[in-house]
């Protein structure tokens, strides 16, 4: 009984059951008063008193006196009462009413009924004319009509027990097309349900059938959707996993290895064995402040102080620090930044982190002899290409060029993820963690901006990042 289904085709069944026994009981009572009110019309035109009534209007010219007309008609449904002969209560048809040609009744007329005819009355009773014109009315009266013959009861019963029987086969189909339709309705659902628990049990690669009603296509594409999230989320948790094993064992092993060998005589104990160490401890740090830096931003409780920031200034004078190293590294490293631009909304020092690891990852994937341009510029409608096109500002956007390797197209999607990496040994050696865009997007989202990239192999890459000025903001405010 706790089955959708099964619940479903008995509301069906039931639903069913109540509108048979609803339209037998109309039906009973309007063919039965129908048949009835024509029962009795057909008695009143065979007993001839439609014919005595029109006579007798034809020749009065009104419905004055009627009663003598009526006292000596004969036939079904007309007559004087039983038991009331010439000395009793009153003479005349007593089951008839007459109304004349506007409903008022003018002969049958009791404490118990209307004074007109009802518009019902009017449709079920015999009209009287008088050369074509209409003059009358007479009916049965409900109240005293007469019972049915023998053979009008059978027919009645008759008409009544077939539409008892299409009754009886209306609710049996109801009831098998309620049990398809519950069945239908109920199967998807059964079939998400099963999904799910293979899902809770850990297969993450369950899904759906997008199947049924539109409303339960929906539930599907959505649970399927969810199945999605959680399979990609399960993937990305143990790569990161793994690589975090993976980055944290490379410093691990070569401290681990020094200090056996200075352990073991192997290396000497000076200055030069240790600062080894101490080096591969700074990166162990490195590491460790990256990963609680970007658990922090994946959580959203970076502490972030906004402020309007001279983000020109603030590029310039990263570039400066960089300046050194990209000489050393045999690098042209240039700086553009336009003029009056506007204030940005920004944190400085999580501004600066951003710049800093665009600059540091533009450097280590730039081989000797190659440049890296810096800039900061009004905000327009960026193209794919990286070049403005016509459009109002939108924000202040620093762009970190190189002319290095560059990125092939179907690695780009996965740039700002964690640990990724163009060249993984590579990247190692030089310090890096895997972790400095990842953190770099969630610092620019944290602050309102974007943050995006454009590269082509061979011919280098654009970092790119925009934020907004205080000037949108106050616009937003006031809108």
């Amino acid at each position: 009984m706790d089955r959708l289904w099964v619940r479903l085709t008995l509301a069906f069944a039931l639903v069913s059951l109540v509108g048979l026994v609803a339209a037998a009981f109309l039906a009973d009572r309007q063919l039965s008063a129908q048949f009835r009110g024509y029962v009795a019309t057909s008695q009143m035109i065979e007993s001839g008193v439609g014919d005595v009534l029109a006579e007798y209007y034809a020749q009065t010219g009104s419905w004055e006196g009627v009663e003598a007309a009526l006292s000596d008609v004969r036939g079904p449904g007309v007559g004087p009462p039983a038991g009331a002969g010439r000395g009793g209560v009153r003479r005349g048809a007593p089951n008839l009413v007459v109304a004349d040609a506007s409903g008022a009744v003018v002969y049958g007329a009791s404490p118990d009924r209307e004074p007109r005819l009802t518009d019902a009355e009017r449709e079920s009773a015999l009209p009287l004319r008088v050369n074509r014109q209409l003059v009358g009315y007479v009916t049965n009266n409900p109240a005293g009509r007469m019972d049915l013959s023998a053979s009008a009861q059978a027919f009645l019963a008759g008409v009544n027990r077939s539409l008892l029987q299409a009754g009886l086969v209306a609710l049996l189909i109801g009831a098998l097309l309620g049990l398809l339709i519950a069945r239908s309705l109920a199967a998807p659902l059964a079939g998400m349900g099963a999904a799910a628990r293979r899902l809770a049990a850990g297969d993450l690669t369950q899904r759906a059938r997008v199947t049924g009603a539109a409303e339960v296509k929906e539930l599907a594409m959505a649970f399927n959707d969810m199945a999605g999230d959680l399979e990609r989320s399960e993937t990305l948790r143990r790569n990161m996993v793994a690589d975090i094993a993976h980055e944290l064992r490379t410093p691990l092993s070569v401290v681990q290895g020094n200090l056996r060998a200075i352990l073991d005589d192997v290396y000497p104990l000076n200055k030069e064995e240790i600062a080894v160490v101490y080096d591969e401890t700074q990166v162990l740090n490195r590491l460790i402040g990256d990963l609680r830096e970007l658990a922090q931003a994946e959580a959203g409780q970076l502490s972030l102080s906004p402020r309007p920031l001279d983000l020109g200034a603030l590029v310039a004078g990263e570039a400066a620090r960089f300046a050194e190293a990209a000489q050393a590294a045999g690098l042209a490293l240039t700086v553009d930044v336009a003029r009056n631009l506007p204030p940005a909304l920004a944190d400085p020092d999580r501004t600066r982190q951003v710049v800093h690891n665009l600059l540091s990852n533009a450097l280590r994937y730039t081989p000797e002899g190659g440049s890296v341009h810096v800039g900061a510029a009004l905000d327009g409608q960026v193209e794919a290409t990286g070049v403005y096109s016509a459009g109002g500002p939108v924000g202040v956007r620093v762009s970190v060029a190189d002319s290095g390797v560059g990125i092939a197209a179907a690695d780009l999607p996965y740039v700002f993820d964690r640990f990724w990496r163009a060249d993984r040994s590579r990247s190692r050696e030089q310090g890096g963690s895997g972790l400095g865009l990842a953190i770099a997007r969630y610092l620019v989202e944290a602050q309102g901006g974007r943050i995006g990239v454009v590269s082509e192999p061979g011919k280098g890459s654009l970092f790119w990042f925009t934020l907004p000025t205080t000037a949108i903001m106050m616009q937003g405010d006031r809108g």
